[in-house]
């Protein structure tokens, strides 16, 4: 079982097993475990504000708590992100943008807080020191954590039922938009602007 978003109970669950390498262990850096289960932490968090989230209120109840401005703005930027995935493609099948929205928002805004978390503990705390042999910064190390996480190898039938009927995005594709929507990514990692880890153009709605 995954971690998961109720929207009826407004509530966030976490399966202890889950609870593990790669996601958690408490040996590793702090910038490693901010990266995985910070960030699927904040992944579901995420999932209370957006496509779905939006219609549940703090009770649970299906009844939208957004001003019609506020739904018409979030359609908008929402779009940025519809297009950007729906460009991906895999075994020569398009990514369906609008199918996925829900999780690729929420792995954009879960990446966004659970750096922004780690940074408030880094400010309580201080910085991390690099570990032996690896020449990577602590942020640095924060995104490939994230990374590897989802690494996964697909059949072509898989990936391509995935795409199909599946609500969340290919995993390589799941790091690979989130990343390019990074301002603090391409930062860290020194991407010049306008490759293909840096857009000039970028989705963003929190």
């Amino acid at each position: 079982m995954n971690a998961y978003y109720a929207p009826t109970e407004n509530k966030i669950g976490f399966p202890a097993g889950i609870l593990q390498w790669p996601f958690y262990d408490k040996r590793a850096p702090r910038a490693v475990n901010y990266g995985a289960i910070g960030m699927v932490v904040g992944h579901e968090i995420t999932h209370g504000f957006d496509d779905q989230g939006k219609d549940f209120t703090l009770e649970g109840n299906f009844d939208t708590w957004w001003t019609n401005h506020s739904a018409k703005e979030f359609k908008k930027k929402a779009q940025c992100f519809i297009d950007q995935y729906s460009n991906f493609t895999y075994y020569g099948k398009n990514m369906k943008g609008r199918q996925t929205l829900g999780e690729d928002l929420a792995d954009n805004g879960g990446l966004s807080q659970a750096l922004q978390a780690y940074r408030i503990w880094v400010s309580k705390n201080g910085e991390e020191k690099q570990l032996p042999g690896l020449n990577l910064s602590p942020e640095q190390l924060y995104f490939l954590a994230f990374s590897q996480v989802w690494c996964t190898a697909y059949r072509e039938s898989a990936a391509i039922n995935q795409i199909e009927n599946g609500v969340h995005s290919l995993s390589n594709l799941r790091v690979i938009g989130t990343l390019q929507n990074s301002y603090d990514f391409s930062k860290a990692y020194n991407c010049k602007v306008g490759s293909k880890m840096n857009p000039s153009k970028k989705c963003r709605i929190w």
